[in-house]
């Protein structure tokens, strides 16, 4: 068969398999419904979760398998015979393997494990579904659905190249624009907030993306204050230029427990997190979007002292 013709069924297949899906969903949710209305929540709950777990599975290999797929494509250096690489180019391409490899296995990680508590806990609540405990059963279940629905929403959102939309904006204005949405949780968490910015940080930015990065930055410092059991609490926000006036830099520091120097270059990897609800992509998320900018995302911090992140970004002005 003609290359051209291979892929256009293979993607004629995958249009396919994401028209099932969709349909797959339509009957789930009419269905899920109908029970509920005519038998009470109890069964819609237990349908909802026996399919739902099968329909997180075609949704994985309909939409988001195929998208991976096509961008890791896009990313594969021109196959070369090995005796025609450089000893650089191996290297790279076995380094690019690997990490391939890596993320495969942390995405099968991720959905696996969730899915196969929750397929547990509906095979209890089918045993006797007359129980009591199966209110708890259903609760517990439904929690570990949603932890495979964020690691997906935020593995579509790491995957998808975003547009970066341009546009005049201030450092500081995006600061408080996202401090504001932690207000009740500072409160919540007796967390002294220290604000130093000592400039507007004027730049050529996506002030939408960017915010995204700051409100990472700050939840991760708030989660670590939180899990760590910190007696007062507090994290520092600081802004400023470099002496050249070409670049806007942003630290968000907090006063918790610190990163082990070992795990500080594991940080920002796809998945990675040492928080027990944590999806692992929002780092990874943030760097994806300062790299996207032509700047920089950097962890510091040791035990004990605390974690440091700097934002540094090109202000892009004429």
């Amino acid at each position: 068969m003609p290359v051209a013709s291979q892929v256009e069924s293979a993607h004629q297949k995958m249009v396919n398999k994401r028209i099932k899906f969709i349909a797959h969903y339509i009957v789930f949710s009419m269905v899920v419904a109908l029970v509920a209305f005519t038998g009470g929540l109890k069964p819609a709950i237990i349908l909802g979760l026996s399919w739902g777990i099968g329909l997180a599975s075609h949704g994985f290999s309909a939409v988001l398998a195929p998208m991976l797929r096509q961008r890791w494509a896009e990313k594969e250096p021109d196959p070369l015979p090995a005796t025609m690489m450089s000893p650089e180019r191996r290297v790279l391409e076995g380094r690019h393997a690997r990490s391939l490899e890596e993320l495969s296995a942390s995405i099968a990680h991720e959905i696996r494990n969730p899915i196969t508590a929750a397929k547990s806990l509906v095979a209890q609540m089918g045993e006797d579904p007359s129980s009591p405990d199966n209110v708890e059963y259903a609760r517990v279940a439904l929690e570990e659905l949603d932890r495979v629905e964020r690691s997906i929403a935020h593995l579509l959102r790491f995957a998808r190249d975003e547009e970066i939309v341009m546009g005049d904006t201030k450092m500081s204005e995006i600061v408080d624009s996202a401090l504001e949405s932690f207000r009740d949780r500072f409160a919540r968490g007796n967390v002294v907030v220290k604000r130093a910015i000592d400039t507007d940080g004027a730049m050529r930015a996506d002030a939408e993306k960017i915010r995204r990065v700051v409100i990472n930055l700050v939840q991760n410092a708030l989660d670590a204050l939180e899990e760590g059991s910190v007696l007062d609490p507090c994290i520092e926000i600081s802004a400023g230029e470099n002496l050249a006036g070409t670049e806007v830099w942003l630290r968000v520091r907090d006063n918790g427990a610190g990163i082990p120097p070992e795990r500080l270059p594991q940080i920002f990897q796809p998945f990675y997190t040492s928080k027990k609800t944590g999806t692992g992509l929002g780092l990874a998320v943030s760097k994806k979007i300062a790299d996207a900018h032509g700047g920089s995302l950097e962890a510091f911090g040791a035990p004990g002292t605390g974690t440091e992140m700097t934002l540094t970004l090109p202000k892009g002005l004429p």
